[in-house]
């Protein structure tokens, strides 16, 4: 496992990141790559197809609670799918500075691992059986894990939640 050599945020996050996965039983392979201008580009220069980046979404519930959705990059979330599984009428995505201070974490670097609140986490059934890449909780780092271990250390909902993008 590499570790980010920056300080302030990144490198933080990409701590608590680690120490969440190890304190999981997870085994995670972190890797530093350029930064990318899509999620096209990052599974370019990873040499993975889109679908193999698990996109971790910060969703808001309308009584201010959070969850996780962890989406694979050539799909996107099922608003009515979600609804229906959580439960609810109205989940939404929201603003850049809520999801950090719901999670710890910025943009694109978003992971369920080491979130500074423990929110749920509903995972596409389309991540299954296959090694996937994610956000390491710091910009400039992608971090590969086997989904099912994943989504067994989190305890994650696994479902249908996702269309073609």
């Amino acid at each position: 496992m590499a570790g980010a050599s920056g300080n302030g945020t990144d490198g933080v996050g990409q701590e608590r990141f680690l120490a969440d996965a190890e304190a999981r039983g997870l085994q995670v392979e972190v890797v530093e790559r350029p930064a990318a201008k899509s999620l096209e580009e990052a599974a370019d220069i990873l040499g993975i197809s889109p679908a193999d980046i698990v996109k971790s979404l910060v969703v808001k519930h309308k009584d201010g609670t959070f969850l996780f959705a962890l989406i694979p990059g050539d799909r996107q979330i099922s608003w009515p799918k979600l609804r229906t599984l959580v439960g609810v009428n109205k989940l939404s995505l929201p603003p850049a500075e809520t999801a950090l201070e719901a999670t710890g974490y910025e943009r694109g670097t978003i992971t369920p691992l080491g979130s500074t609140t423990a929110w749920p986490v509903y995972a596409d059934e389309t991540i299954t059986g296959r090694r996937i890449s994610m956000g390491a909780g710091a910009h400039g780092y992608s971090a590969f894990v086997d989904a099912d271990a994943l989504t067994a250390a989190l305890g994650a909902v696994v479902a249908d939640i996702s269309e073609p993008g």
